[in-house]
């Protein structure tokens, strides 16, 4: 295992998909990890990430120091790199010339991390600090133009630092460097897979819930579905899976997962229908977080109710991803900002009095999907878009009634049939429809119209942190058009959001 402390860098998450791509398992820890802490997780390397913060700022992330006196190889990058010379007795100050985006990179002396790579080669900068002066022992392995320390290492200790990020895209030969880091100085044999990971969570569910029993919260989606199958293989009878039907889902949705999950996988869901108490306590409700806080507040009192039916219950699972912690809150007390609320993330009412499993809270989404191949879930369930806890609610901007939600649910049903039609369902990250609280005029049937006006939202992305608009092809576009203006009763215009995340959200609320 490596572990990657996080000094709340915004490409954290790609250097622990970079090791992951390498086939070797990673966590990412908080700064605040104690070197004892470290020295129980036994792990065959350490990398520092990088950060926004300046190592001579009075509230600048630190870890502890004796940390990098354990002989386990560390690897510094950027700001992490900063880290490790300044608590070694080096120096950092503010750069003359600060570099950001692609530098001309030599190797000036190899020390394992650079084996294979060329010797002048391109790399990606962010920084406006510099390191001046090496601590004892550490001798300068690599430069750029403006930067003279850009790599330095002791091969003695294993401590090796990066000024730039290996773990972009724009640094060609980083995932090499990576490699090289893992494999020849850790010695980490690249044997990680999902079948070793679901082997192992499976042996931690047994040891942590032992014979007591598990209630989960059953959406549909790809991630408690998958953490579903995963407690069930580990504890069998003792899940008890609770759906509830806000009467915010897709299309026969509630029908769909009842035949796949009780038919095919025979795991034991209770079905509770609720949508009349959604529906009533979302009446001309508009702003989308106080819809998020009353669809919350409603699952929480309905899942609840249901929950105490089962006796001797001690653990509630969750199907948390990385992704869903890091949009929730600042990762692990670090700089990040939060972006919006989840629903499965933040702790249980009190009252509840349940303790967390949490399979997957290390996964990734397209990590799941191939847990959740490795374990045979169905294709279908498997590579199904996410979907919001709030559900169509969301996708409703401003008050949500039966009637709006009846054209969504067409119109949605059709796009998604469009879709998978045309052979673009998995290249997607998610394709949807959302009505908008205006009209327009139109003419059918040579009579003037004024009906809704519809938003097609289609994003490729491979984690939701960022994403960018899908270009389908025109024809495409052209027949979903034509399909809900002609078969959704109520819709007469049909426009497509062409916005990235960022600066736009995935979802519109």
């Amino acid at each position: 295992m490596i572990l990657i402390i996080d000094f709340g860098s915004q490409f954290n998450q790609l250097i622990a998909r970079r090791v992951r791509e390498c086939r070797v398992y990673c966590q990412i820890v908080p700064p605040t990890i104690s070197c004892k802490q470290v020295q129980a997780l036994k792990p065959e390397g350490i990398i520092l990430s990088g950060g926004p913060s300046s190592i001579y700022e009075t509230n600048s992330p630190k870890v502890d120091p004796d940390i990098l006196n354990l002989g386990v190889p560390v690897l510094g990058i950027c700001y992490g790199m900063q880290y490790m010379v300044h608590a070694l007795g080096g120096e950092v100050a503010r750069s003359t010339k600060r570099e950001y985006g692609f530098a001309e990179f030599r190797v000036k002396k190899d020390d394992g991390i650079f084996k294979g790579v060329d010797q002048d080669t391109t790399c990606w900068m962010s920084h406006g600090d510099s390191i001046t002066k090496l601590p004892s022992g550490f001798r300068i392995t690599g430069s750029t133009e403006n930067t003279r320390i850009a790599a330095a290492s002791h091969t003695r200790r294993k401590l090796f630092g990066l000024q730039f990020h290996p773990e972009v895209e724009h640094t060609p030969r980083g995932k090499k460097m990576i490699r090289n880091f893992l494999t020849d100085i850790c010695g980490c044999r690249m044997s990680w897979t999902m079948k070793s990971f679901a082997n192992q969570a499976i042996e931690d569910i047994r040891s942590q819930v032992g014979k007591k029993k598990v209630i989960l919260g059953l959406s549909g989606g790809v991630d408690s579905s998958v953490a579903a199958l995963l407690i069930h293989r580990a504890i069998d009878k003792n899940l008890t899976c609770i759906f509830v039907d806000n009467g915010l889902l897709r299309k026969n949705e509630a029908e769909k997962l009842k035949e796949v999950f009780k038919q095919n996988l025979h795991i034991n869901v209770r079905f509770v229908k609720a949508s009349g108490r959604f529906l009533k306590a979302l009446k001309d409700v508009q702003d989308p977080e106080r819809k998020r806080k009353i669809i919350g507040k409603i699952f929480m009192d309905v899942f609840e109710a249901e929950a105490k039916k089962i006796k001797d219950a001690e653990f509630l699972a969750q199907g948390t991803l990385y992704p869903d912690i890091i949009e929730s809150q600042s990762a692990f007390g670090g700089p990040t900002s939060v972006i919006k609320s989840h629903h499965n993330v933040g702790g249980l009412p009190k009252k509840m009095k349940l303790k967390l499993v949490e399979p997957l809270k290390y996964l990734f989404k397209d990590e799941v999907r191939k847990l959740g191949k490795t374990l045979g879930l169905p294709e279908e369930m498997n590579w199904r878009q996410p979907f919001p806890g709030p559900g169509l609610a969301i996708r409703i901007i401003g008050a949500v009634t039966a009637k709006r939600l009846k054209i969504l649910r067409e119109a949605d049903d059709l796009l998604m049939a469009e879709i998978k039609s045309a052979g673009y369902y998995k290249k997607l990250w998610q394709s949807f429809a959302v009505l908008l609280p205006l009209k327009s005029v139109g003419v059918m049937g040579d009579m003037r119209t004024y009906e809704n006006i519809l938003a097609i939202r289609a994003v490729t992305s491979k984690d939701a942190m960022t994403a960018d608009w899908a270009r389908l092809p025109h024809q495409l576009l052209n027949r979903i058009s034509n399909r809900i203006i002609n078969e959704v009763k109520g819709v007469n215009r049909v426009v497509y959001d062409i916005s990235s995340k960022p600066p736009g959200t995935i979802e519109w609320e």
